[in-house]
């Protein structure tokens, strides 16, 4: 079983000038491969394979523009070029948007997938002088198998590190507290366990800093392109940012746990949140709420349990339809928030209504579904989200590198 950590990295100034240099050559051999998938595909109508694009590798590090690339470790580039190949898998298996270029202004990492050691109060990193001063809070027991160093947009490193641990991957049990979630804008999450409803606020996190943030963007718009001031202004915008999304991560950690730890399946809509940011009056705070980062932090906290997680169709009238008598109204506006049944007269309070009716949807499916298949995934779990590390081509039919005028 594979579990992961981050910590904080400290690297000195030598340190970080090196960690730098490293992302930059694997961002620099990222858009390398990327653009030569694009070209190749565009004349032969076929694709590179991790070993096609590696081919062209030690060619560039002999050509006298591209010679820096041997300062950079070897396996972070190879690491470069698997990532690359599971992003054009990801996109041709419909799981994530083609792949992009790397920007020198956003997220930079490198991916070191050997020879990476713990000592004493951080990490021995290949190619790098003495140990990286890191805050190391947690450890698993097992094989490091590998460590990707990551620097954020206000200039803060980090390192998330991978271990194979002799833990089995827990088996599914469904019997247990079933809980069932409504998600909204209002109210972040309504719950139901069968016994009584629980709301839990909207934090808005950027509505918090909303002020702050515009001030900071404006004085950042008058600085001079390239000029060191505008570099202070430019980090003091993304530590805002960093804020923000801090704050936002540690609400869903402890809210994803809190839920979890008391319930053995939870039961929750498979939200369109791609088409319901295209109402631009919403999109703001749709996207605030991180619906589909909360979904994920669900997902993987109940697989390490052996609990359940249950999506129902994103069409299923939770709102509409009656908890008491299952009577369907036929139109339920967003501005109403209560209502009352015509069939048997029972008044609502439309999140918590849909937070029952969630519940009794997902334990009906697994009814139908049966344990076996519920716990297997089967229909409950859609095909969604990024594959485990595998190791994969991006494409099925190849290009040779010596069909593309390569030395061979």
């Amino acid at each position: 079983m594979y579990r992961a950590v981050k910590v904080r990295l400290y690297p000195n100034l030598e340190q970080a000038t090196a960690l730098n240099q490293t992302m930059g050559a694997c961002r620099w051999w990222w858009n390398y491969g990327l653009n030569l998938c694009i070209n190749t595909y565009q004349e032969t109508g076929k694709g590179l394979g991790r070993s096609a694009i590696n081919f062209y590798l030690p060619k560039l590090k002999k050509e006298e523009e591209t010679k820096w690339l041997t300062d950079c470790y070897s396996q972070c580039l190879q690491a470069t070029t698997l990532n690359l190949t599971k992003a054009f898998k990801n996109f041709f298996e419909k799981r994530a948007k083609f792949p992009r270029f790397k920007s020198f202004y956003r997220k930079q990492s490198a991916t070191y997938p050997q020879n990476v050691k713990l000592r004493d109060g951080g990490l021995k990193i290949p190619k790098i002088k003495g140990v990286v001063k890191a805050k190391i809070h947690r450890l698993f027991a097992g094989e490091l198998k590998s460590v990707t160093i990551s620097k954020t947009p206000d200039g803060k490193y980090y390192a998330s590190l991978l271990f194979e641990t002799n833990e089995a991957t827990p088996s599914v049990v469904t019997t247990g507290k079933v809980i069932g979630i409504d998600l909204g804008l209002k109210d972040f999450a309504i719950t139901y366990n069968g016994e009584k409803a629980s709301k839990y606020n909207n934090p808005k996190h950027f509505a918090k800093h909303q002020k702050n943030l515009a001030r900071k963007q404006a004085k950042l718009a008058r600085k001079q392109n390239g000029s060191k001031s505008r570099e202070k202004a430019r980090k003091l915008v993304a530590k805002v940012y960093a804020k923000m999304s801090n704050a936002r991560g540690d609400y869903l950690h402890k809210l994803s746990k809190k839920i979890v730890d008391n319930n053995q399946v939870v039961i929750v809509e498979n939200l369109n949140v791609k088409g319901m940011v295209r109402n631009h009056k919403l999109a703001k705070a749709i996207s605030d709420v991180s619906w589909g980062t909360f979904i994920n932090f669900l997902s993987y906290k109940l697989d390490q349990k052996g609990g359940l997680l249950v999506l129902i169709d994103r069409w299923f009238p939770s709102s509409k339809t009656c908890s008491n008598c299952l009577y369907q109204v036929s139109e339920l506006p967003l501005e109403v928030r209560e209502w009352t049944c015509p069939s048997c007269h029972t008044r609502h309070d439309r999140d918590i209504n849909a937070a029952i009716n969630i519940r009794a949807e997902g334990i009906r499916q697994l009814s139908v579904l049966g344990t076996r298949t519920a716990a297997d995934g089967g229909l409950v779990r859609p095909k969604g989200g990024r594959m485990s590390v595998l190791r994969h081509e991006p494409m099925k039919s190849e290009a040779h590198p010596k069909a593309l005028g390569g030395d061979g």
